[in-house]
């Protein structure tokens, strides 16, 4: 059944001017809220036996207030939880109807009440507690690398450029912040090293992708497979030989930020990181308003957009994308020193395990932008962590369900589930004059 119009008043003796149609209204949000929220109902709330209890600690020693450990009968809080997440779904289905668009802070709140029936339904009569507060500061560190390699996808496919080679910059940031810091025995060397080795990575992009007019996605896979062959031979011929003065990298040491680290709960996971965290901080702003709220940003986005308007107003379309490759190789490769000096690991072959590539996936739930991918990159660092503290407090999860959820809300985003996902335009497609 196609959409009302109607006829917009026009001046005397001129044609009626119909206005278009509105688009069909899609229901894929808030049926996808409606059965995620009554799949926890059933499984956390209604299915398990009841008289458990569940306890969360979310205090430590050294915060301002000490705040004992919270238990909570584990049956209730799930099943009211549950509610909480289907009466969200229910307000997504009635702001739809009326087609209203619906703030970020729906998805955000509908994930914490999911999240948390899961976590009561987990821990139910488990004789170690929940940490919280551990939970969610090692979930930030271990998203570190996932932050910059999908912050640099997002400047490189904002300006036109697929860098699929994430993660051969992510590799090579590893391997000579772990060179550079074991040579000066200075962590921060190491730290300073990295984005310059994520950078020649992105060279050889901008090299074959722009000056040869290569296709993009396979000259970022043969980079991945270069890097990975390079490393691996300087890892078996020189690091290996010599580890003592080449691969024994010094580790960042935390830094707790007065008064803002002793707050409960926000403090030790924000406050209390090394200064990796407090960059990304740093260059998530930055680039988020760089990106949207400078002129370097609308042009870097109109070349990925449309280049030859844009190149009609005088814009160089090429160096523009050749800048936002480099920069978006050294973030890369600056996300890359977290294996190693971050981690206080020395370097090894292929440690960087594919996190580049998830890098990618956590760019597109985050619809590449900068504050997106930090929140996309922080649901797999979650996901990641949350399967240790499963492990240790012997909750029987196979820790590969907790590895694949990410990946299947990756899939539902990009299926057009939580909303409309759309690439830049000229994305992977090469501008000659």
């Amino acid at each position: 059944m196609s959409a009302p119009t109607t006829d917009r008043p026009t001046p005397s003796g001129a044609a009626p001017v119909q206005a278009k149609p509105l688009p069909p209204i899609s229901w894929k949000a808030p049926i996808g809220y409606g059965v995620v929220g009554v799949l926890s109902l059933v499984l956390f709330g209604l299915l398990p036996d009841g008289g458990q209890d569940s306890t969360f600690t979310v205090s430590t020693s050294k915060d301002f207030v000490t705040i004992d450990p919270i238990t909570v009968p584990s049956k209730l809080t799930a099943i009211v939880l549950s509610l909480v997440a289907i009466a969200l779904a229910a307000y997504s289905y009635w702001a739809t109807s009326r087609r209203r668009k619906v703030g970020v802070w729906l998805p955000i709140l509908f994930g914490i009440a999911v999240v948390l029936a899961f976590l009561t339904w987990a821990d139910a009569g488990k004789a170690s507690p929940m940490p919280l507060t551990g939970l969610l500061q090692g979930s930030l560190f271990l998203a570190i690398p996932l932050v910059f390699g999908a912050l640099a996808g997002t400047l490189c496919e904002r300006s036109g450029i697929v860098n699929v080679a994430i993660e051969g910059q992510l590799l090579a940031g590893a391997f000579l912040a772990a060179v550079v810091a074991s040579i000066t025995q200075s962590a921060y060397a190491g730290l300073v090293a990295a984005p310059i080795a994520g950078a020649l990575v992105g060279a050889l992009l901008v090299l074959f992708s722009i000056r040869y007019v290569v296709n993009q996605i396979i000259v970022g896979v043969v980079l991945n497979v270069l890097v990975v062959g390079v490393t691996s031979y300087l890892f078996s011929t020189v690091l290996k030989n010599d580890a003592a003065t080449f691969n024994s990298p010094p580790k960042l040491q935390s830094i707790d930020i007065p008064v803002l680290s002793q707050i409960p709960v926000v403090g030790p996971v924000l406050f209390r990181q090394t200064a990796l965290v407090y960059v990304m901080y740093v260059v998530v702003i930055l680039l988020q308003v760089f990106l949207f709220r400078s002129r370097w940003g609308l042009r870097l986005r109109s070349v990925g957009e449309h280049p030859k308007a844009a190149d009609t107003v005088g814009i160089k379309v090429n160096r523009t994308r050749m800048r936002a490759t480099l920069l978006g190789g050294a973030v890369a490769g600056l996300g890359g020193a977290f294996f190693t000096v971050a981690a206080g690991l020395a370097f090894g072959k292929e440690m960087t395990g594919g996190k580049g590539f998830i890098a990618l996936a956590a760019m597109i739930l985050g619809r590449w932008n900068p504050v997106g991918a930090l929140a996309a990159a922080l649901l797999f660092g979650f996901s990641d962590n949350l399967q240790v503290v499963l492990g240790i407090i012997g909750t029987p999860i196979p820790s590969q369900i907790m590895l694949m959820t990410p990946y299947v809300v990756t899939i539902f985003a990009v299926a057009g589930l939580v909303g409309r996902v759309r690439p830049p335009a000229a994305e992977g497609i090469p501008y000659v004059k």
